[in-house]
């Protein structure tokens, strides 16, 4: 078998990190965009109740806005490994 200087490991290119830093960019304007939906519909839904309905609609809104954030975190990390 002969021997080969060359090794199995591929260097990053710029072309890799310019599609890294795309993706990375793509995936935070949209987490933005979801989370402001979220927001503005809790906000629109929340408005238009009162008393503890009001109360369960913004926590409900928290708790979406976050699992947004960590779903987009997750798909990122994902993206990497």
């Amino acid at each position: 078998m002969p021997l080969d200087n060359q090794s199995d490991t591929v260097e990053p290119s710029e072309d890799t990190d310019g599609q890294a830093s795309t993706q990375l960019l793509s995936r935070i304007l949209l987490t933005w965009g979801e989370i402001m939906l979220v927001g503005f519909a809790g906000a629109a839904l929340g408005g238009a109740t009162s008393g503890p309905p009001q109360l369960v609609v913004y926590l409900a809104t928290t708790l979406l806005s976050v699992a947004v954030l960590l779903y987009n975190v997750d798909k990122l990390i994902q993206a990497r490994l």
